[in-house]
C-alpha cells in the first residue's frame, strides 16, 4: 500500500522508508530462520570458549590471539557481552591459550559452529626471511551451566593447585600464589584461572568453568553421542581444520565443512563471521532432517 503510493507520487523519501522497512523485515526473518535451527535447550544460553595455539611457537600464538580478537569483535557487533576468564600469554607475542565467555541470545547455539581447528596461511611477520608460514589454533566451545542445572561437584574429586600468575595484572598478581588450577579427577578435566587478583575469586571462576565442562558432558551423555566433546579433540595440525584463512599468495577464507568462501579476509578477521555460522547451521539442520 505504502509502496504503491510512493510509486504513484514518485516520492523518493517514502521509497527510502519502504526500502529500510523491507531490509529490517528481511533481517528479522533471517534471524527467526536461524533460531529455528537451535534445537537444544543449551543453545539459548551463553558460551565458554577456549582457544589453544598449535605447534609453531610465536607464529601460532599470534594466530590464536588473532582468533580471539575475531570472536571478541563478533560479540561486540552482535551486542553480546564478553569477558576473558583466563589467559596464558606467549613468550614473545600472542597467547598460548585463552578462555572467555560470551553472553547473549543464542550465543552458544551460534558459537558451537566454530568448534574445530582454524588454519592460517600468511607471510610471517616473525620471519626475517619473509617466508610463508602455516599456523593452527583449536577452538572449543562449551555451554554455560545455568544455576538451576543440578551439576554436583564433590570436593573430594578435585585436585586444587595454586601458583604464581604470569603476565599482566600488577605486582599483587605476580607476587602471590593467586592463580588456581583445578583438576577434576574422575574425568581428567583441567581448568584454571589467573585473571583475578585474589585466589578466592580465581577459584570461584575456575569452578564455574569446570561446571560448564561437566554440564557439556552431561548433555552429551543424555543424547547418547558416541564421543564426548573433550575426547573428540583432533590434533591441531594438517588434515583436521574446519576453516582456512589464506592471506598469501591470495586472499580467501574457506569453510571446509560447507565450502562457503569469502574473499574479504580483513572483514572476517574483524568479526564478520555470521555467514559461516549460518551456512554451518543450515548444513547441520539438513543432515539431521
Amino acid at each position: 500500500m505504502l509502496l504503491e503510493l510512493a510509486l504513484e507520487e514518485d516520492d523518493r523519501s517514502v521509497l527510502k522508508e519502504v526500502e529500510d522497512k523491507l531490509v529490517s523485515i528481511e533481517e528479522h526473518i533471517r534471524g527467526l530462520e536461524i533460531q529455528r535451527l537451535f534445537s537444544r535447550p543449551e543453545d539459548a544460553g551463553y558460551s565458554i570458549v577456549e582457544i589453544h595455539a598449535g605447534a609453531g611457537g610465536t607464529e601460532a600464538q599470534d594466530w590464536a590471539e588473532m582468533i580471539l580478537r575475531m570472536y571478541l569483535r563478533w560479540a561486540e557487533r552482535e551486542g553480546f557481552k564478553s569477558e576473558i576468564l583466563d589467559m596464558l600469554p606467549g613468550e614473545e607475542a600472542g597467547v598460548k591459550s585463552v578462555t572467555f565467555s560470551v553472553e547473549g541470545e543464542y550465543a552458544h547455539g551460534r558459537l558451537k559452529a566454530e568448534i574445530g581447528i582454524h588454519r592460517l596461511v600468511r607471510i610471517s611477520p616473525f620471519d626475517a626471511n619473509s617466508r610463508r608460514h602455516t599456523s593452527f589454533a583449536a577452538v572449543f566451545v562449551y555451554p554455560s551451566a545455568d544455576d538451576d542445572v543440578d551439576i554436583q561437584i564433590n570436593e573430594a574429586d578435585l585436585k586444587v593447585d595454586t601458583y604464581r600468575a604470569s603476565g599482566a595484572g600488577g605486582q599483587h598478581v605476580n607476587k602471590t600464589d593467586s592463580a588456581v588450577r583445578i583438576t577434576h579427577l574422575p574425568t581428567g578435566i583441567v581448568v584454571q584461572c589467573q585473571n583475578e587478583r585474589s585466589q578466592h575469586k580465581n577459584r570461584a571462576m575456575a569452578l564455574k568453568i569446570l561446571k560448564s565442562r561437566l554440564y557439556d558432558l552431561e548433555i552429551q551423555r543424555k543424547q547418547e553421542e558416541k564421543e564426548s566433546l573433550h575426547k573428540s579433540k583432533k590434533e591441531i595440525a594438517w588434515g583436521s581444520q574446519i576453516r582456512s584463512y589464506v592471506l598469501q599468495p591470495y586472499q580467501m577464507v574457506k569453510d571446509h565443512r560447507t565450502n562457503c568462501e569469502i574473499g574479504n579476509v580483513s572483514a572476517v578477521l574483524d568479526g564478520d563471521i555470521n555467514r559461516f555460522i549460518q551456512e554451518y547451521l543450515l548444513v547441520q539442520a539438513s543432515e539431521a532432517s
